[in-house]
């Protein structure tokens, strides 16, 4: 029981209990005034003292601790042949003389087995040659965060839960799964978390190595927005169509004009440096599902295309709705807002904004969801060799793949049953969902 100012504690002992406790018994304190100190029993005391207390060995002759050690001259007590062994048998290391001689009288100090089981008190500590222990706090306190670590390391799975791990990553992330989609699909029958997933893999302990996971790097750092005048006084925040469009308006206007939820994020994806087929993406912040454009070029009346066919397919109303907000970077192909905000009717069926220059960290939802079309076309491949048919499939795959920052669910499964607008878009765009161990996200996909 603690005292009113020092009720008993519990959890692990810091270093500053140590300190008391090494105090303590400098002051040759009892271990139930010690445990008052610190707020802990006096057999907490006690074991904290003899499972973390430093161990000097003693200074023996011949490391034989027997009182006659020194001057014994005693051999063959083993029953070995005197002409093949000449050794005393107080220094042989294959044979106990303590077990055999009648004489043998131990020299070991036994006060340490009792409290305070250290020697910090003893009057003879300096000049003792015998087993000696010490309570140090620091070093008590080194003993165990050591033993907390290495009892932390290593792998703690039988051999067939390895196979068992191994038969289902190996041949998921072979296909470019990324392994928070697999953990999602197959949580219940992985015996660890995915957390000891990726350290048991960067332990080299699975089937599936480092090389194998895509994200095993880091990411470079952000630049950051530079803040001087352009040399023409113009630049890209002054130009026309940004007007009442950039990203200070955008932030003003959430929460009074548009929610979170409604915003669309856009860019476009190039394949290799030159001209040719791109891909427009456009993601929905609300549910992460992504839509993949097939266009012929880079060009702004592509881009309007697209909004023309979207509107035809939905009608005008569902257009509004699903897209009452776009929030788009500054590329050439977004500078004709009229095209895109008005219809052939001079209707405005969506309303533009603009990011800040060098500053793709304000649309972070498309920015990251690219990385998902890399795995299967990387930069120096070219989109001219597909069609829309092979991008439909690309973009079923991704929307199906499940995802840590979504609770472990695919976009598409966030898809609520009720909202008969995105029903009509994945119905309009062939969009369905892949079975999770199907999901294919590595060039092969589109072969």
């Amino acid at each position: 029981m603690g005292n009113k100012n020092n009720p008993i504690q519990f959890g692990q002992m810091v270093l500053t209990d140590r300190v008391a406790i090494e105090v303590g018994i400098a002051k040759k304190q009892t271990f139930e005034k010690i445990g008052k100190t610190i707020g802990r029993s006096p057999v907490t005391v006690a074991r904290e003292i003899k499972a973390n207390r430093t161990k000097l060995p003693p200074e023996y002759p011949f490391g034989n601790d027997c009182k006659l050690a020194r001057h014994c001259e005693k051999k063959h007590m083993c029953g070995a042949d005197p002409e093949a062994c000449d050794e005393k048998c107080k220094k042989c290391r294959g044979f106990n003389c303590h077990e055999n001689c009648v004489l043998y009288e131990s020299v070991e100090c036994h006060q340490t087995d009792k409290p305070p089981y250290v020697c910090n008190n003893c009057y003879y500590r300096t000049k003792c040659k015998k087993t000696r222990y010490y309570y140090n706090a620091k070093h008590a306190d080194a003993a165990v965060s050591r033993r907390r670590s290495s009892s932390r390391k290593g792998i703690r799975l039988t051999e067939e839960q390895i196979d068992t791990i191994n038969g289902i990553l190996k041949p998921l992330v072979n296909k470019g799964q990324p392994l928070t989609h697999i953990y999602a699909e197959h949580e219940n029958e992985l015996p660890v978390c995915l957390r000891s997933l990726y350290n048991y893999i960067d332990a080299g302990e699975l089937a599936v190595k480092n090389v194998d996971l895509r994200r095993k790097v880091g990411y470079k750092r952000r630049r950051k927005k530079n803040g001087e005048e352009p040399k023409n006084g113009i630049g890209i925040l002054g130009q026309e169509y940004r007007q009442g469009r950039g990203y200070d308006s955008f932030e003003a206007d959430i929460g009074l004009k548009f929610s979170d939820f409604e915003v669309t994020e856009m860019d476009t994806v190039k394949g290799v440096r030159e001209k040719g087929k791109r891909l427009l993406t456009m993601i929905f912040r609300k549910n992460s599902v992504m839509l993949l454009f097939l266009m012929p070029d880079g060009k702004a009346d592509s881009v309007r295309r697209v909004f023309d066919y979207l509107e035809a397919g939905l009608g005008f109303e569902c257009f509004q709705r699903l897209f009452p907000v776009i929030l788009t970077d500054n590329g050439s192909e977004f500078k004709k807002v009229d095209d895109l905000e008005l219809n052939e009717n001079l209707w405005y069926r969506t309303s533009i904004y603009y990011c800040d220059p060098m500053a793709s960290w304000q649309k972070p939802h498309i920015e990251k969801n690219h990385e998902y079309i890399r795995y299967v076309v990387p930069k120096s491949k070219s989109f001219n060799p597909y069609n829309e048919e092979d991008i439909t499939l690309l973009m079923n795959h991704i929307n199906s793949t499940k995802r840590a920052s979504l609770n472990g669910k695919a976009p598409y499964e966030l898809i609520d049953e009720d909202d008969e607008d995105m029903k009509a878009l994945m119905d309009l765009l062939k969009m369905h969902l892949i079975p999770a161990d199907e999901v294919h996200l590595t060039p092969d996909l589109l072969k």
